[in-house]
């Protein structure tokens, strides 16, 4: 043997036993597809698997249509690609310590990720402890993510901390979170949506998530009748919205609900919102077109997204009142939040549900110039109760005073967040309900604003996720760790809330306002926005 062919056989055997050495990457299979995933910091991740047909062409503006079945290879290494969203802008005429303040918050809540952006977007990511197998039967965390219905996507928010942390305590989970449609691509509004019934797209989407949860999860491992669903501001109201729906009827797609910063918002009909949607038609030119709704499928994304950009956003001067928040459409929801609740059309599941003290404050950024007790009741007859006769709004003005010490930071917070979540504990005492309420989380003026009740909780930073953990694990969020303290049931007469205060974990009165929580409800009820 030659030197030369010496030194090559012993490079081969070298370069071989490396090879043997370097593991093979995780795979699932889904029918006759193989899906190809990578393990990092013990978390075996399968980013950005389809889950309905590519919503573009003729698909869009119309309900997610499932894939039938899966075949080859799935790449699911890479970061899903974001549905196509609005830009978060805050006014720089804002006054500076409040301009300071707004982007100390977006750099908290709402920081953008560079991934790209296309129609082509519904896609589920699943993240597994390392070495999970099929037929684990791990119970699973179903995510949705927030962003008021025009922003946010499953890459911005990954589950892989909440993952590990299952894991060191003993009750490992799957955390399953899936991209939906936003803006004017998922919550369009008018009559012409109606009566194609494509309203809330979005809603359709994550439903459409969740059964695909339902039907292929145990190939990760996962147990399809432990499926627990969280969601998070626009996607904790898209939970709440879950539960009500279709008559209350999970069809067994999740056994329990956690709602953190939202539950079904009071709105009204999609019909409601007419002159947006025609605004958005004479934007792309298609106002003289016999079909509208199918002109909008033909124009370019960007000239969709452009016209979506021209209505107010959550932090323009309406605040909350967006053309984008799910309402009333006719199939998913076949009448308004908030009577569904009360006729009791309210899925049969155990379900937590809180807020951070100061929900409204961020969202009444845009409205800072509203000083003066006439603008304040014009503004709220304006965005928020538009078909409501004054003399219906004086005990709400009442109640709201202009004065800070009474009436203020919770204007804008506890029509659309507070009032809410007390409306859903109240009315659910047939199942088992844990409320909170946010102390942490402090931002200059803002106080501890929407949102704050969670970044460390999806960290698995925090004793709060080892609640969440344990709910998913068990329908019981007690007994998770250590580092958190028995949490007592909602009762409507006790009304015992959990707080969580700097100091750590507290159980305390409910601090709700009942008589204007009452009020508000009222109101809703009887004018839904």
């Amino acid at each position: 043997m030659t030197p030369r062919l010496s030194t090559l056989l012993r490079l081969a055997l070298l370069l071989g036993g490396a090879l043997a050495a370097t593991p093979a990457a995780p795979t699932a299979t889904l029918d006759n597809a193989t899906v190809v995933g990578y393990t990092n910091n013990s978390v075996t991740s399968f980013m950005g698997i389809p889950f309905a047909e590519p919503p573009l062409g003729d698909l869009r503006l119309r309900l997610p249509k499932p894939i039938t079945s899966y075949n080859g290879t799935i790449n699911a290494t890479q970061p899903a690609t974001q549905c196509i969203q609005l830009n978060p802008t805050i006014s720089p005429d804002l006054p500076g310590e409040l301009l300071q303040d707004m982007t100390a918050y977006l750099e908290h809540a709402a920081a953008p990720s560079s991934v790209p952006q296309n129609e082509d977007c519904l896609t589920i990511s699943i993240q597994v402890p390392e070495g999970t197998q099929p037929g684990a039967k791990l119970s699973v965390l179903a995510f949705i993510y927030g962003g008021g219905f025009a922003i946010g996507s499953t890459v911005q928010l990954p589950g892989d901390a909440v993952v590990q942390r299952s894991v060191a305590m003993g009750q490992p989970v799957i955390f399953a979170a899936m991209n939906y449609r936003l803006n004017a691509f998922g919550f369009l509004g008018g009559k012409e949506v109606k009566a194609a019934g494509v309203g809330n797209l979005g809603l359709h989407d994550q439903r459409e998530g969740l059964r695909w949860i339902n039907k292929h999860i145990a190939a990760f491992g996962g147990d399809p009748d432990k499926v627990t669903v969280w969601g998070q501001s626009a996607g904790a109201i898209s939970t709440g919205l879950h539960m009500v729906t279709n008559g209350g009827d999970t069809e067994d797609l999740f056994r329990g609900a956690v709602m953190s910063s939202g539950s079904p918002v009071p709105t009204g009909d999609i019909t409601h919102l007419q002159p947006q949607y025609d605004t958005i038609v004479e934007h792309v030119g298609c106002a003289n077109s016999s079909d509208t709704l199918d002109c909008l499928r033909q124009v370019p994304a960007d000239a969709l997204l452009s016209a979506a950009a021209t209505l107010p956003s959550f932090f323009d001067y309406p605040g909350l009142a967006t053309p984008w928040t799910p309402r009333a459409d006719g199939v998913f929801l076949k009448a308004a939040p908030q009577h569904l609740v009360l006729s009791g059309s309210v899925a049969d599941v155990p379900f937590i549900t809180g807020d951070s003290l100061d929900e409204g404050t961020v969202f009444a950024s845009g409205s800072y110039n509203v000083t003066t007790e006439k603008q304040f009741r014009s503004y709220v007859q304006q965005f928020y109760f538009t078909s409501a006769p004054e003399v219906s709004l004086f005990p709400l003005f009442k109640l709201y005073p202009n004065d800070p010490a009474k009436g203020s930071p919770f204007g804008t917070g506890d029509d659309n967040q507070l009032a809410p979540m007390f409306l859903l504990s109240q009315r659910s005492s047939k199942q088992n309900a844990w409320t909170f309420i946010n102390e942490r989380g402090r931002i200059g003026g803002f106080g501890v604003a929407h949102g704050t009740d969670f970044g460390a909780t999806l960290l698995g930073a925090d004793d709060f996720a080892d609640y969440i953990i344990q709910f998913t694990a068990t329908q019981n969020p007690n007994d998770a760790s250590n580092r958190t303290i028995p949490w007592p049931k909602y009762d409507t007469l006790q009304r015992k809330a959990l707080h969580i205060v700097d100091e750590g974990l507290e159980i305390g009165n409910d601090t709700l306002r009942s008589a204007a929580m009452d009020v508000l409800t009222a109101l809703s009820v009887a004018f839904p926005l």
